[in-house]
């Protein structure tokens, strides 16, 4: 006979007090949607790692420390292992703060360090090169008419402003301000500032928007007209980081790794430079100092007679 079939696993029973910080994050915090799907991915994980999960209430430093440490042995990056444990520290913070919780477990807890990685930046003449290829691209007959246009914009925003992927995405036609040359781009925690806007960044967003018809609302629309997700506007990234031949991978926070570097290496000081990216501490700024010294140790040791 057939080997009867597993029964599915039952359904994970409601986490009423996850969904009130999710409620608390959205509504009060106002934070953005990706911030919300990591959080609650992050609860969710834990729970079905610690299956039978018998509540919050139950969970000591011990669990946490055990499970830091299996993600670890999972290979997985520290940086996203702090990410996870960030949304867990920031919900016990809420159940103390907000529930009158007296226990918060993870205070016990000591997270790995990051490895200290400088930022990857391309040179002016790369990203000269990546900039010149949605308007030198020849066009396939199933093209927009309006693509290498809008293309082109993208990517002269990402590197004219150092913004980051999810903060152009939501951009909108009334946040640029062509009088002023600023756009207004709302950051993470949905804090606002203005950034200026290079000449070649302004013109290619205006030949894109007279050439797409785009007056109002999403700035940058898909084919259907409606705002270009986050995905696509990676996507967009990444088909002309294979266009351009260049054996380091492209992102868009590359983008801005080149945009906060090329600055401080022609005099910017590191305060405006902090203003100018959204940084709410001046210490996750100051990594861009030692890409910009690096430079200068290279420069120095190939000019300097003596060096």
């Amino acid at each position: 006979m057939p080997e009867a079939a597993k029964a599915p696993p039952p359904p994970e029973p409601p986490d009423e007090l996850a969904e009130a910080f999710l409620q608390f994050l959205d509504g009060e915090r106002r934070s953005s949607p990706r911030t919300l799907i990591l959080y609650e991915t992050a609860l969710r994980q834990f729970r079905q790692w610690r299956l039978p999960f018998k509540g919050w209430d139950k969970v000591e430093a011990d669990d946490f420390r055990a499970f830091l440490f299996d993600l670890m042995k999972q290979e997985r990056a520290r940086s996203s292992i702090r990410l996870q444990f960030a949304a867990l520290r920031s919900f016990f913070k809420w159940l103390t703060r907000r529930r009158g919780w007296k226990h918060n477990p993870l205070m016990d807890v000591q997270l790995p360090k990051l490895e200290k990685k400088l930022p990857v930046v391309f040179t002016v003449d790369q990203i000269d090169h990546l900039l010149s290829l949605p308007m030198t691209t020849p066009k396939t007959p199933q093209a927009l008419a309006w693509a290498a246009e809008r293309d082109a914009a993208i990517l002269e925003l990402f590197y004219s402003t150092g913004m980051r992927l999810s903060e152009l995405a939501s951009l909108n036609v009334e946040d640029i301000d062509a009088i002023s040359e600023v756009v207004r781009v709302f950051g993470k925690g949905r804090k606002e500032r203005l950034c200026p806007l290079g000449t070649p960044a302004l013109s290619a967003v205006q030949r894109y928007r007279q050439k797409a018809g785009v007056h109002h609302g999403p700035l940058f629309l898909s084919r259907v007209r409606r705002r270009m997700t986050i995905d696509a506007i990676n996507d967009v990234v990444q088909k002309y980081w294979k266009l351009s031949g260049l054996a380091v991978h492209l992102t868009p926070h590359k983008f801005r790794h080149s945009f906060a570097t090329h600055l401080l290496n022609n005099g910017a000081d590191l305060r405006s430079v902090q203003s100018l990216l959204g940084h709410a501490s001046l210490s996750t700024t100051q990594i861009y100092t030692h890409v910009s010294t690096q430079r200068m140790k290279e420069v120095y040791e190939s000019a300097h007679p003596r060096a």
